[in-house]
Parts: structure tokens; sequence; C-alpha cells
């Protein structure tokens, strides 16, 4: 056995290995490159549904949670609103919901799957202020024909109760409705479309 040959094994024994250990290297530096383009829990977490509780919600009164990083309002509304909504038909933009702004359980006068209840993305549709609730009739300064709804003090945009926009205002459209449905009595879901049911 020559000393050519010896060497000639250890080469290859050292080139194997390094090559091995190179490869193993390559993996660990490469498994955390990988795993940071998968989203964080944090913005998994924002797209996820959003459950509230509405079962201490009394009518006239409006809550609001967060959900995909917006606001978003649940309102239960009064008979008197109820009954005063289609006395406004005449003053909205698009009373039966024709622009595409809800889902499809949604597309009625109340623009919602139960009556009494509003659920509604709280930012006008103009330029992405958040309208202010205004739930009293006639205040001063929105003037007697106002029945309640939502004023957006950025540029003067004013919605009813059921999200619909008014004509001759600077918001083009009707406020989101988002995909919800009720998982009980007390308790809505904000962000999963469950349909009417």
């Amino acid at each position: 056995m020559s000393a050519d040959e010896v060497d000639l094994k250890k080469r290859r024994f050292l080139t194997a290995a390094t090559s091995v250990v190179g490869a193993i290297g390559a993996v660990y530096a490469a498994v955390p490159f990988v795993a940071s383009m998968n989203p964080s829990a944090r913005a998994k977490a924002s797209g996820a549904p959003v459950e509230a509780d509405i079962g201490k919600l009394e009518p006239g009164q409006i809550i609001r949670i967060k959900w995909r990083g917006k606001p978003v309002w649940v309102v239960r509304r009064t008979e008197q609103n109820l009954q005063d909504m289609a006395s406004l038909n005449d003053r909205l933009a698009d009373p039966m919901s024709e622009t595409q702004q809800q889902p499809d359980y949604c597309k009625n006068e109340g623009r919602s799957i139960k009556p009494e209840y509003l659920v509604a993305v709280g930012i006008c549709t103009h330029l992405g202020c958040s309208p202010t609730f205004r739930p009293e009739v006639a205040p001063a300064d929105l003037g007697p024909e106002w029945k309640g709804g939502f004023f957006c003090p950025c540029h003067g945009s004013f919605f009813d109760l059921a999200g619909r926009v008014y004509k001759g205002v600077p918001a083009p459209t009707n406020l989101v409705i988002p995909p919800h449905h009720y998982v009980s009595d007390t308790k809505i879901l904000v962000g999963l479309d469950g349909g009417a049911a």
C-alpha cells in the first residue's frame, strides 16, 4: 500500500464528511428562514372570527368589537328605529342595498339577519374615518329630519341605523356588513359566514 493510496482514501472521507456536515448546516439555517415566511400568531389571530356577547345590549345601545384590525359595531335597534327606516328610503342613495356591501343574507331593509341588530364595519366608505353613533332623534346639529344613525365628522357623510348612506354626501356606498352569524341568542360570531341560520 503506497502513501498516495492512503491520502486518496482520507481525502474521499474528509470530502464526504464535510459535505454531510455542510448539508446539515444548510438545513438548520434554512428552517428558521422558511418558518419566518409563515404568518405570525398575531397575524393569524387578526383574521380570525371574533365572538361578541350581546346578551346585555339594551335597545338603543351599541357595542364595538375589533375584527381584522377594524371596528365593528353591533347596534340593538329600538322598535321606533325599525319603524323609522322605511320612512327614510327617499333620502337614501341606495335604500335597497343594490351595491354589494353586505352578504346576500343581509340584503334587506335592515341589512341584518335579525331585524333588531345591526352588525356593520364602523368605517366610512368615503375616506376611512370612523363615524360617530348618533342615536338621538332630531338633534339641533343634525336637523329635525334626523331619525338616528351615524355621522362622519371628517367630511359630513350620514348613514341611517341600517348603515345606508344618505344622498348628496361624500360617502359613495353604504357601510360594509361583515360576514357573521348568531351562535346563540346572546352570542354573535363576526368573520365567519354562517348565512341566515
